[in-house]
């Protein structure tokens, strides 16, 4: 009979307190976290001890509901090729939670496993059930309470050999330990090897998983004015001009821009005339101010020289909050006025 589970994660602040969980009904699901950690971070987990939890039973199949497709699409898809690379991606750094990565490319072998993509947040009953238990961990690690863990699988102490336990978090994340989970999932086996790095698949349902992860890797040792910094840079790439699908996940869904001109364009103006525009060449960004105007909200001003133009910008990058999770910086608003 196939396993049919969720597995979600939440992180209050992104990074922040996180927690994980996987849910098959209201007997059986675990719970997990850390003091500090990211959504990815405890996507990834949840699946990990959904897969250990069940390894007792490898000859039933697995189906794992999942809202992050950066998460399926590291498991089923790049995951082959990150490993033949060393575990570096395409640009030859490495892959972000690669002990995560190698603790799931292990419990994956010689399983049954099916993954499939749910909406987030839209209702779906175990989906939902799995997010309210990886937020109550994350909030008790905020809060300094008990953190729930679950009854777990039952079974699934230990593993089929009977020796050992599952991977902890310490062993993964070299962090506090977690409270620790069970995990139990299903999915496919790795597919294509392909590593397609953090804004490609550009028609999956959750465009802004992948670009969580590029953030979450920009943000490492760096404050928010620098890491908007680089993804204001990321707008002015060539590459990233040309992709409406790249420029749909940078641009805030109500995104204005004000030109050197005095005209007013929407997002929907932007991501159909700035494709089809020539493109800036070589420019030099110099910096003037980022300000952060809270923790999410940061304002940048900066003077841009492209061949012999030059003009000063605004823009206003933001995070929204929604449930308490704070989502990947996008651009709230642009404006550029050329110096005489």
């Amino acid at each position: 009979m196939t396993i049919t589970a969720a597995a979600d994660g939440s992180a209050l602040g992104n990074p922040g307190p996180a927690g994980w969980a996987w849910y098959i009904d209201d007997n059986t699901w675990r719970a997990g976290g850390w003091p500090h950690g990211t959504n990815n971070m405890g996507e990834l987990k949840a699946v990990l001890d959904l897969l250990e939890a069940t390894a007792h039973r490898p000859d039933e199949p697995l189906r794992v509901l999942c809202d992050s497709q950066y998460v399926i699409n590291s498991i089923t898809k790049w995951m082959p090729g990150w490993k033949k690379k060393g575990w570096k991606k395409r640009d030859g750094k490495p892959v972000l939670n690669v002990e995560l990565m190698k603790a799931l490319d292990a419990a994956m072998a010689g399983r049954d496993v099916r993954f499939e993509w749910v909406k987030g947040h839209a209702g779906h009953e175990l989906n939902e059930a799995a997010d309210v238990r990886a937020r109550a961990v994350a909030t008790a690690f905020q809060t300094g309470r008990p953190a729930p863990e679950g009854p777990g699988f039952d079974g699934a102490a230990r593993h089929p050999d009977g020796a050992g336990t599952r991977t902890s978090a310490r062993e993964l994340l070299d962090a506090p330990e977690p409270v620790d989970a069970a995990p139990l999932v299903e999915a496919p086996g790795p597919g294509e090897d392909t590593d397609p790095g953090a804004f490609e698949d550009r028609h999956d349902p959750d465009l802004l998983s992948e670009l969580l992860a590029h953030e979450e890797e920009l943000a490492r040792g760096r404050t928010a004015g620098e890491t908007v910094q680089e993804l204001e840079r990321d707008l002015l790439r060539p590459e990233v001009r040309a992709d409406p699908g790249r420029l749909g996940q940078l641009l805030h869904e109500a995104f204005a821009e004000v030109g050197a001109s005095g005209s007013w364009r929407s997002r929907a103006d932007v991501l159909d005339r700035l494709p089809r525009e020539p493109g800036l060449g070589a420019v030099d960004v110099h910096v003037l101010e980022a300000t952060e105007l809270g923790p999410a909200a940061v304002h940048l001003v900066y003077r841009l020289t492209a061949g012999d133009r030059t003009s000063l910008r605004s823009s206003l990058w933001v995070r929204e909050d929604s449930r308490n999770e704070l989502g990947p910086w996008q651009l709230r608003f642009h404006q550029g006025t050329d110096e005489s």
